[in-house]
Protein backbone atom coordinates (compact mmCIF):
# COMPACT_ATOMS: atom_id res chain seq x y z
CA UNK A 1 0.00 0.00 0.00
CA UNK A 2 1.77 3.31 -1.18
CA UNK A 3 1.14 5.82 1.77
CA UNK A 4 2.42 8.41 3.95
CA UNK A 5 1.64 6.56 6.47
CA UNK A 6 3.22 3.67 8.13
CA UNK A 7 2.29 0.89 10.99
CA UNK A 8 3.95 2.94 13.73
CA UNK A 9 1.19 5.32 12.98
CA UNK A 10 -1.28 2.66 12.99
CA UNK A 11 0.02 1.06 16.56
CA UNK A 12 0.29 5.19 17.62
CA UNK A 13 -2.82 4.77 20.12
CA UNK A 14 -3.83 7.83 21.71
CA UNK A 15 -5.12 7.75 25.57
CA UNK A 16 -7.94 9.09 26.15
CA UNK A 17 -8.58 8.20 30.02
CA UNK A 18 -7.17 5.11 32.19
CA UNK A 19 -7.75 1.64 29.94
CA UNK A 20 -9.54 3.91 27.56
CA UNK A 21 -7.81 4.18 23.98
CA UNK A 22 -8.30 5.48 20.45
CA UNK A 23 -6.49 4.73 17.28
CA UNK A 24 -6.11 8.02 15.20
CA UNK A 25 -5.27 7.23 12.11
CA UNK A 26 -7.97 6.93 9.53
CA UNK A 27 -7.97 6.69 5.65
CA UNK A 28 -10.14 5.71 2.77
CA UNK A 29 -10.08 2.11 1.94
CA UNK A 30 -13.26 0.22 -0.04
CA UNK A 31 -13.45 -2.76 1.88
CA UNK A 32 -14.67 -3.48 5.48
CA UNK A 33 -11.60 -2.59 8.14
CA UNK A 34 -8.61 -4.96 8.04
CA UNK A 35 -9.09 -7.39 11.43
CA UNK A 36 -5.39 -7.46 11.49
CA UNK A 37 -5.22 -3.67 12.19
CA UNK A 38 -8.01 -3.77 14.91
CA UNK A 39 -6.60 -6.87 16.41
CA UNK A 40 -3.45 -5.53 16.62
CA UNK A 41 -4.61 -2.28 18.23
CA UNK A 42 -6.35 -3.93 20.68
CA UNK A 43 -3.13 -5.68 21.43
CA UNK A 44 -1.23 -2.78 21.76
CA UNK A 45 -3.95 -1.18 23.82
CA UNK A 46 -3.93 -3.87 26.73
CA UNK A 47 -0.03 -4.04 26.26
CA UNK A 48 -0.35 -0.44 27.48
CA UNK A 49 -2.03 -1.92 31.16
CA UNK A 50 0.42 -4.33 32.29
CA UNK A 51 3.17 -4.51 34.70
CA UNK A 52 6.47 -3.89 32.95
CA UNK A 53 8.01 -6.62 31.48
CA UNK A 54 5.35 -9.13 30.57
CA UNK A 55 4.69 -9.48 27.11
CA UNK A 56 1.88 -11.20 25.13
CA UNK A 57 1.70 -15.32 25.03
CA UNK A 58 -1.78 -15.71 23.27
CA UNK A 59 -4.95 -13.73 22.21
CA UNK A 60 -7.89 -14.81 21.25
CA UNK A 61 -10.55 -12.95 19.09
CA UNK A 62 -13.83 -12.08 17.75
CA UNK A 63 -14.80 -10.24 14.87
CA UNK A 64 -18.32 -9.53 15.38
CA UNK A 65 -18.98 -6.48 12.87
CA UNK A 66 -17.61 -5.06 9.67
CA UNK A 67 -15.56 -1.82 10.57
CA UNK A 68 -14.59 1.33 8.92
CA UNK A 69 -10.82 2.49 8.40
CA UNK A 70 -12.15 6.09 7.72
CA UNK A 71 -13.62 6.19 11.48
CA UNK A 72 -11.99 6.05 14.46
CA UNK A 73 -12.05 3.40 16.73
CA UNK A 74 -12.14 2.67 20.67
CA UNK A 75 -10.70 0.33 22.73
CA UNK A 76 -11.50 -0.29 26.41
CA UNK A 77 -9.94 -2.21 28.22
CA UNK A 78 -10.63 -4.47 31.33
CA UNK A 79 -7.76 -5.63 33.41
CA UNK A 80 -9.00 -9.02 34.87
CA UNK A 81 -6.46 -10.15 36.73
CA UNK A 82 -2.71 -9.70 38.02
CA UNK A 83 -0.61 -12.39 39.14
CA UNK A 84 2.69 -12.99 40.03
CA UNK A 85 3.75 -13.85 36.46
CA UNK A 86 0.70 -13.31 34.54
CA UNK A 87 -1.87 -10.96 33.67
CA UNK A 88 -4.81 -11.38 31.62
CA UNK A 89 -6.68 -8.46 29.97
CA UNK A 90 -9.46 -8.38 27.93
CA UNK A 91 -10.17 -5.78 25.29
CA UNK A 92 -13.64 -4.02 23.46
CA UNK A 93 -13.45 -2.47 20.23
CA UNK A 94 -16.08 -0.06 19.07
CA UNK A 95 -17.22 2.63 16.49
CA UNK A 96 -20.27 4.48 16.12
CA UNK A 97 -20.69 2.55 19.67
CA UNK A 98 -20.93 -0.68 18.46
CA UNK A 99 -18.84 -3.72 19.33
CA UNK A 100 -16.96 -4.63 16.01
CA UNK A 101 -14.56 -6.74 17.80
CA UNK A 102 -13.63 -8.12 21.44
CA UNK A 103 -10.22 -10.10 22.52
CA UNK A 104 -9.21 -11.97 25.39
CA UNK A 105 -5.48 -11.62 25.95
CA UNK A 106 -2.74 -12.76 28.32
CA UNK A 107 0.78 -11.46 28.95
CA UNK A 108 3.54 -13.26 30.92
CA UNK A 109 6.62 -12.46 32.54
CA UNK A 110 8.95 -14.48 30.34
CA UNK A 111 10.31 -17.82 32.53
CA UNK A 112 13.88 -18.94 31.64
CA UNK A 113 13.38 -22.85 30.87
CA UNK A 114 13.14 -25.35 29.10
CA UNK A 115 13.04 -24.27 25.10
CA UNK A 116 12.38 -26.76 22.45
CA UNK A 117 11.13 -26.58 18.43
CA UNK A 118 9.53 -30.68 17.43
CA UNK A 119 8.86 -29.67 13.97
CA UNK A 120 11.28 -27.86 11.37
CA UNK A 121 9.89 -25.00 9.30
CA UNK A 122 8.72 -25.59 5.91
CA UNK A 123 11.47 -25.97 3.22
CA UNK A 124 11.37 -23.06 0.97
CA UNK A 125 13.43 -20.86 -0.95
CA UNK A 126 15.06 -18.03 1.62
CA UNK A 127 13.39 -14.17 0.41
CA UNK A 128 16.81 -12.74 -0.80
CA UNK A 129 16.33 -15.19 -3.53
CA UNK A 130 12.52 -14.30 -4.59
CA UNK A 131 11.34 -11.51 -6.69
CA UNK A 132 9.78 -8.75 -4.61
CA UNK A 133 5.52 -8.96 -3.83
CA UNK A 134 3.22 -6.31 -2.31
CA UNK A 135 1.61 -7.16 0.54
CA UNK A 136 -2.27 -5.92 -0.10
CA UNK A 137 -3.75 -3.33 1.89
CA UNK A 138 -0.84 -3.49 4.60
CA UNK A 139 1.10 -0.33 5.70
CA UNK A 140 5.16 -0.85 5.76
CA UNK A 141 5.09 -4.58 4.78
CA UNK A 142 6.78 -6.21 2.03
CA UNK A 143 6.54 -10.06 0.66
CA UNK A 144 8.17 -12.47 -1.64
CA UNK A 145 6.51 -15.49 -2.24
CA UNK A 146 8.11 -18.98 -2.82
CA UNK A 147 6.66 -21.95 -4.59
CA UNK A 148 2.96 -22.75 -2.98
CA UNK A 149 2.17 -25.66 -1.48
CA UNK A 150 -1.02 -25.20 -3.26
CA UNK A 151 -0.66 -23.88 -6.44
CA UNK A 152 -4.10 -23.03 -7.45
CA UNK A 153 -5.69 -21.20 -4.79
CA UNK A 154 -6.46 -17.21 -5.18
CA UNK A 155 -3.80 -16.03 -2.85
CA UNK A 156 -0.76 -17.04 -1.50
CA UNK A 157 -0.61 -19.50 1.62
CA UNK A 158 2.68 -19.29 2.02
CA UNK A 159 4.79 -16.19 1.91
CA UNK A 160 7.97 -14.26 3.41
CA UNK A 161 6.85 -10.90 4.57
CA UNK A 162 8.74 -8.16 6.71
CA UNK A 163 8.24 -4.73 7.77
CA UNK A 164 10.29 -2.21 6.17
CA UNK A 165 9.76 0.54 8.68
CA UNK A 166 13.17 0.08 10.77
CA UNK A 167 11.24 -0.30 14.71
CA UNK A 168 12.60 -0.08 17.66
CA UNK A 169 13.80 -2.57 20.59
CA UNK A 170 10.37 -3.35 21.78
CA UNK A 171 9.16 -6.88 21.97
CA UNK A 172 5.38 -5.58 22.53
CA UNK A 173 5.57 -3.65 19.65
CA UNK A 174 7.09 -6.39 17.60
CA UNK A 175 4.28 -8.50 18.79
CA UNK A 176 1.40 -6.04 17.40
CA UNK A 177 3.02 -6.05 13.74
CA UNK A 178 3.32 -9.87 13.79
CA UNK A 179 -0.46 -10.06 15.00
CA UNK A 180 -0.96 -7.06 12.30
CA UNK A 181 0.42 -9.70 10.07
CA UNK A 182 -1.15 -12.37 10.76
CA UNK A 183 -4.86 -12.17 9.04
CA UNK A 184 -3.20 -11.55 5.59
CA UNK A 185 -4.60 -14.44 3.26
CA UNK A 186 -6.28 -17.46 4.84
CA UNK A 187 -5.59 -20.89 4.27
CA UNK A 188 -8.97 -22.11 3.39
CA UNK A 189 -8.86 -20.38 0.21
CA UNK A 190 -6.96 -23.66 -1.12
CA UNK A 191 -9.98 -25.24 -0.67
CA UNK A 192 -12.48 -23.10 -2.99
CA UNK A 193 -13.82 -25.36 -5.40
CA UNK A 194 -15.60 -22.84 -8.03
CA UNK A 195 -18.55 -22.91 -5.92
CA UNK A 196 -18.12 -22.46 -2.22
CA UNK A 197 -15.79 -20.34 -1.01
CA UNK A 198 -14.39 -18.39 2.29
CA UNK A 199 -15.92 -15.31 3.57
CA UNK A 200 -15.14 -12.80 6.58
CA UNK A 201 -13.00 -14.17 9.37
CA UNK A 202 -15.15 -15.12 12.47
CA UNK A 203 -12.59 -15.25 14.74
CA UNK A 204 -8.60 -15.48 15.77
CA UNK A 205 -6.09 -16.45 17.93
CA UNK A 206 -2.17 -16.32 18.27
CA UNK A 207 -0.01 -17.73 20.54
CA UNK A 208 3.45 -16.30 21.08
CA UNK A 209 5.96 -18.63 21.71
CA UNK A 210 9.51 -16.53 20.88
CA UNK A 211 10.56 -13.38 20.69
CA UNK A 212 10.71 -12.14 16.93
CA UNK A 213 12.21 -8.80 14.74
CA UNK A 214 9.37 -7.86 12.94
CA UNK A 215 11.63 -6.07 10.45
CA UNK A 216 13.54 -8.94 9.41
CA UNK A 217 11.98 -11.75 7.10
CA UNK A 218 9.83 -14.24 8.44
CA UNK A 219 7.69 -17.18 6.92
CA UNK A 220 4.05 -17.33 7.41
CA UNK A 221 2.60 -20.92 6.49
CA UNK A 222 -1.03 -21.17 6.48
CA UNK A 223 -2.43 -25.02 6.26
CA UNK A 224 -6.56 -25.73 5.58
CA UNK A 225 -7.80 -27.68 7.90
CA UNK A 226 -11.82 -28.65 7.55
CA UNK A 227 -14.77 -26.77 6.56
CA UNK A 228 -18.49 -27.76 7.74
CA UNK A 229 -21.93 -26.25 9.14
CA UNK A 230 -20.97 -22.70 6.39
CA UNK A 231 -17.52 -22.46 8.33
CA UNK A 232 -13.29 -22.80 7.54
CA UNK A 233 -10.63 -23.49 9.79
CA UNK A 234 -7.24 -23.13 9.27
CA UNK A 235 -4.01 -23.39 11.20
CA UNK A 236 -0.39 -21.46 10.69
CA UNK A 237 3.05 -21.09 11.50
CA UNK A 238 5.55 -18.14 11.64
CA UNK A 239 9.02 -18.67 11.56
CA UNK A 240 12.14 -16.67 11.06
CA UNK A 241 14.58 -17.09 8.47
CA UNK A 242 16.75 -19.14 10.96
CA UNK A 243 14.06 -21.61 11.14
CA UNK A 244 12.99 -20.52 14.65
CA UNK A 245 8.94 -21.09 15.32
CA UNK A 246 7.81 -17.54 16.59
CA UNK A 247 4.14 -18.10 16.95
CA UNK A 248 1.50 -19.70 15.64
CA UNK A 249 -2.09 -18.87 14.33
CA UNK A 250 -5.14 -20.34 13.92
CA UNK A 251 -8.65 -18.86 11.89
CA UNK A 252 -11.93 -20.10 11.68
CA UNK A 253 -13.91 -17.69 8.50
CA UNK A 254 -17.62 -18.23 7.15
CA UNK A 255 -17.43 -20.95 4.30
CA UNK A 256 -20.24 -20.88 1.93
CA UNK A 257 -21.97 -21.88 -1.05
CA UNK A 258 -23.93 -18.78 -2.68
CA UNK A 259 -27.33 -18.98 -2.50
CA UNK A 260 -28.96 -18.94 -5.92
Amino acid sequence: MESLHSVLDLLDLEELDRDLYRGTLVFDDPYPLYGGQVAAQALRAAGGTVPEGRLPHSLHGYFLRGGDAARPTIFRVDRDRDGRSFSARRVVALQGGEVIFNMSVSFQRPADDVDRQVHPAPETPGPQSLPASPVPRLFSMESRVPPQPYPAADFPTRLWSRCTEPLPDDDLLHACVLTYLSDISSGVIALHDGAARSGSSLDHAVWFHRPVRMDDWVLMDLVPQTVAAGRGWYTGTIHTRNGVLVASLTQETLFRTPRA
